[in-house]
């Protein structure tokens, strides 16, 4: 049995690669790994006591450290002497950060290094600088596992070696996420109204999101007389300005901001649709839960999304920014609800088949051992 751990810097209300980390020690144990999890989050941040809660239902060994600001390097004491004192052979990092921090533990313990790549996607503030931080320290790992296939082309324009590069989706526990409640029962539960649409999105409330489009659009088609409603679970800097223009716009009784959802199963399986309308995505865990809840998905043709919405097959596919597209593809599951079943029923035998947790993490597993 081999000793590995995952690091990851997160801040906020976390995203989705929490919900791939907290689960892989679970998973890779029956591989010959076991896997601890350290996460560095700043002091006093409301993302801890969710992490401490997902990793005890993940059945995930989790430590937190306090992150206090990038001049401060007692964090990379702190888990050199994590890796001395349980023997890690294997760091696996995930983000910018703990890249900088796996390189620099490296020179005090020696072990393997791999990165997991999950996409660049919020591009405010510092974090075109933190981007080209970790693009210089990418090369310098053993194995790069992207999950999806713009990153892996990504790391083939910094000309890395192709033997280094991995692509491995994301993937879902399809036996948690298995539809369980009617869309009229999981909405009785939920407290949505029965006579309406219900539209529904999982994500971080920041702009790339693309949530004051959805919020717009819903306006429009509510003008033309269609009884809609939209929910979106999630939290981030973006709330004031949705709030701001919801209100403006007079949807108070029809949008609701649900805030961080400590379960989000019975809210998919409320939906009549799911909307994902980012412009900028890795493969989103959400489009994957959607799907395996047996939810109509309208999603946006970006980065990895198509691998998993073969429009008009297992989704609607739409272009980024198109105000004009989204309108028509709500309108088109609203009508044709029969195709909507056929692409549900297609899209969850998509998921047992390809993006199964088991599945992926057999992969993973391969890919560790290539490094030894």
């Amino acid at each position: 049995m081999r000793n590995m751990l995952h690091l990851r810097v997160v801040a906020g209300t976390g995203g989705g690669p929490e919900k791939t980390i907290l689960n892989s020690p679970r998973f890779i144990r029956e591989h010959g790994y076991n896997a601890k999890v350290v996460y560095l989050i700043p002091s006093g941040d409301v993302v801890r006591q969710s992490l401490m809660d997902r990793a005890r239902k993940s059945d995930c060994p989790l430590t937190i450290l306090e992150d206090r600001g990038p001049t401060d390097l007692r964090v990379v004491r702190d888990i050199l002497r994590i890796c001395k004192g349980e023997k890690i052979d294997l760091i696996q990092s995930h983000d910018y950060k703990t890249n900088a921090i796996a390189l620099l533990v490296r020179r005090f313990h020696h072990c393997k290094l791999a990165t997991m790549l999950h996409g660049w996607t919020d591009m405010s503030g510092r974090m075109p600088i933190y981007k080209r931080i970790d693009q210089w320290c990418l090369p310098w790992f053993q194995k790069l596992i992207c999950v999806s296939k713009d990153l892996a082309l990504e790391c083939k324009r910094l000309k890395i070696p192709d033997h280094k590069v991995h692509l491995v989706h994301n993937a879902i526990d399809t036996k948690e996420f298995s539809r369980r409640l009617s869309c009229e029962e999981a909405k009785a539960s939920m407290g949505a109204r029965a006579n309406r649409f219900l539209i529904g999105s999982v994500g971080r409330l920041s702009p790339e999101k693309g949530f004051l489009d959805l919020i717009d659009v819903v306006k429009v088609l509510q003008d033309s007389g269609n009884p809609i409603d939209l929910w979106i679970a999630g939290d981030g800097p973006q709330r004031a300005d949705l709030e701001r223009r919801i209100e403006s716009l007079g949807l108070q009784e029809s949008v609701r901001l649900l805030g961080q959802l400590a379960d989000t199963k019975a809210f998919y399986q409320a939906m009549d649709l799911f909307v994902l309308n980012s412009i900028r995505e890795g493969l989103p865990n959400v489009i994957l839960e959607a799907m395996a809840l047996k939810v109509p998905v309208i999603a946006t043709q970006i980065a990895g999304i198509p691998d998993l919405i073969r429009d008009q097959e297992t989704g609607l596919l739409i272009a980024p920014n198109d105000r004009d597209g989204l309108k028509h593809a709500i309108t088109r599951s609203m009508a044709e609800v029969d195709h909507g079943q056929e692409m549900v029923r297609v899209a969850r035998q998509l998921i047992e088949s390809e993006y199964s947790f088991d599945a992926r993490m057999e992969k993973v597993a391969g890919i560790y051992d290539s490094m030894f």
